[in-house]
């Protein structure tokens, strides 16, 4: 026998829930004046508990603007711009809004605090139909905004992290199991990690899976930094200065930028990869492979992953998505010529 489908929630049941008329309902979505904080927050509220969110159409004959997606990112320009990962997630992101004539509104952002005040004011002036949000923290302040403005968004983040936001995200933790018992595998015992900001939730996750992954090791050494190269050169060089029964043999990197420094620093020491120290990189840019040795990596599709996280995002506003937590394929060991069984 053939399931009967749930009927579809309409703006008429919102309505009926917060106790307001279907015209209040179309105000508190289209951010127009003649309603209270309260009024519009217990709208919102109801529109929650139902999983209802205004259809893309109907938002732009009422003038809203749908044709345009936030980002914005707290990180330096500079960094940025070299940031081969934000870069494929963004070249992923944009081949699917392209798709819907939608354009990427992205902001540069100094702090957590900057970033609620730019996503409200994009919000509240109707400039983003919905937005992209990265670099989850604990207790992030932004999971809190979303609620009080039935803002509609994706989450690019573990669920532990976002706050029952639709989510987009990768499991950190299982790709820095496999990249320690690979590393254990070939016969290291003593294996470094030079990894991201502290603060990030993704850096945390992946902090505790190493230390319980290299828990049985002889030696684990991990270093925080802020993923650029100039962070991951002085990481490796502090690393590597201990005589050799003392330094470690292995080094895994949170991006490719810093494990392609970190060569860089290899070669300067006089030190050979892979025969003294072994580098693996996460992410697998292009760098990865244009390096000599090329990089070891855990590698995943990043492009991917953007359009996976702009497809959810159009679902989330034209309620026709799933919401939920929406996990993509885990990064996979790709062995290349910077890693082997160590030799001292």
């Amino acid at each position: 026998m053939t399931a009967t489908p749930a009927p579809r929630v309409t703006i008429k049941d919102v309505a009926a829930r917060a106790g307001v008329s279907k015209g209040a309902v179309s105000l508190a979505f289209n951010h127009k004046p003649g309603l209270s904080e309260a009024t519009r927050d217990r709208i919102f509220r109801a529109a929650r508990e139902l999983g209802w969110a205004p259809n893309l159409t109907a938002r732009t004959l009422a003038g809203s603007r749908v044709d345009v997606v936030g980002l914005a990112v707290c990180r330096p320009a500079r960094v940025l711009g070299l940031e081969p990962w934000y870069m494929e997630f963004v070249s992923g992101v944009e081949s699917v809004l392209a798709e819907h004539s939608c354009s990427l509104l992205l902001r540069l952002v100094r702090n957590m605090d900057e970033e609620v005040g730019v996503q409200e004011s994009w919000w509240r002036g109707r400039q983003i139909g919905g937005s992209i949000l990265v670099d989850f923290r604990a207790d992030d302040p932004r999971v809190g905004l979303v609620e009080r403005l039935g803002l509609p968004v994706v989450a690019v983040g573990h669920p532990s992290l976002t706050g029952g936001l639709t989510s987009v995200w990768t499991d950190d933790a299982t790709a820095v199991t496999e990249a320690v018992r690979y590393l254990a595998a070939l016969g290291h015992r003593r294996i470094a990690r030079v990894g991201g900001a502290a603060a990030l939730g993704h850096t945390a996750i992946r902090t505790a899976a190493f230390d319980e992954a290299a828990g049985a090791l002889a030696g684990a050494w991990q270093v925080a930094t802020d993923f650029s190269g100039d962070a991951g050169a002085r990481a490796t060089r502090s690393l590597l200065t201990a005589s050799a029964p003392d330094r470690p043999t292995a080094i895994v990197y949170d991006n490719d930028i810093m494990a392609v420094a970190g060569l860089s620093v290899a070669a300067e020491m006089g030190l050979r990869v892979p025969d003294d120290v072994s580098l693996l990189a996460w992410d697998d840019s292009q760098l990865c492979r244009l390096t000599h040795p090329t990089l070891s990596a855990m590698s995943h599709d990043v492009h991917g992953f953007g359009a996976e996280v702009a497809r959810t995002l159009f679902g989330v506003i034209t309620g026709e998505g799933t919401a939920g937590s929406h996990p993509v394929p885990t990064p996979v060991l790709t062995p290349r010529g910077s890693t082997a069984p160590p030799k001292v």
